[in-house]
């Protein structure tokens, strides 16, 4: 048995209808609106259910009280019950529904009633420890590992060569495919223009992006700073065969 599925068997708690289970989260969890800590925790769970990102859920107690305010809205969970709502309140600045409990479990379902757990999107910003966390929680059971290694990578777009090293760092990250990551030094920057897209990844930081001149849009992304997870991808460049780029590993023509 894989140590994953082990460490998860010892660990979680899972519910008798088995589609929701919990896990202990020993990492300080922050969460910041208007200005204010409004959950600041160390004894927070994840909360796994099927076809979900993980969430945090988030002990009563560990919640400010005071920028809380209830709410008539209420939700049907089949999984884990009915869930009532509270309003965020900090100073001037409101969001509403912002945090659900679920106060009375269903009989197949786990007990949730001393945990509170929050949309991601309606506070300003998460904090694990003391690092910034963007999109989603991140799930403890993926990994990102930067190696650094000798692969000859080339990247065409068209028949024009764009970028080309054996000195590549190549990021594994759980259930995707290897991306390639070309130093700045070796990508023939005169024939890309940067973009205004950004995106942001839970695990490796916020990415902005560049296009080909008169080809095509968003072909490679950078990451101007990475989390400490990803760190050494910074001032490289990674392109999407999907979007147009022709990328060859050691001559062999990378599909994805």
């Amino acid at each position: 048995m894989s140590r994953a599925l082990s460490h998860a068997q010892a660990t979680q708690t899972v519910a008798a209808n088995g589609t929701v289970s919990i896990e202990p989260n020993h990492r300080r969890i922050r969460a910041f609106f208007g200005g204010e800590v409004v959950a600041d925790t160390t004894e927070s769970v994840y909360l796994f259910e099927k076809d979900h990102l993980p969430a945090y859920y988030i002990p009563r107690t560990d919640v400010r009280s005071d920028f809380l305010h209830d709410s008539a809205t209420t939700t049907v969970c089949p999984r884990k019950g009915t869930a009532t709502y509270r309003t965020l309140t900090v100073g001037g600045k409101t969001s509403v529904d912002a945090l659900w409990t679920y106060p009375d479990a269903l009989d197949d379902a786990l007990d949730l009633s001393e945990y509170v757990s929050f949309y991601w999107d309606r506070v300003d910003a998460w904090f694990e420890e003391d690092e910034q966390v963007f999109v989603h929680p991140r799930d403890p059971y993926v990994r990102v590992d930067v190696l650094p290694s000798s692969r000859h990578v080339e990247v065409y777009i068209g028949d024009v060569l764009v970028a080309q090293t054996r000195a590549p760092k190549i990021l594994f990250e759980t259930g995707l495919p290897p991306r390639y990551y070309v130093p700045r030094i070796d990508v023939k920057n005169s024939l890309l223009t940067e973009s205004a897209t950004t995106t942001a990844c839970p695990y490796k930081g916020t990415a902005s992006y560049v296009s080909v001149q008169d080809g095509p849009q968003d072909v490679a992304w950078f990451y101007p700073q990475a989390t400490s997870a990803a760190s050494g991808i910074e001032n490289h460049l990674s392109f999407y065969a999907e979007r147009g780029a022709r990328i060859l590993v050691d001559g062999v023509v990378q599909e994805r």
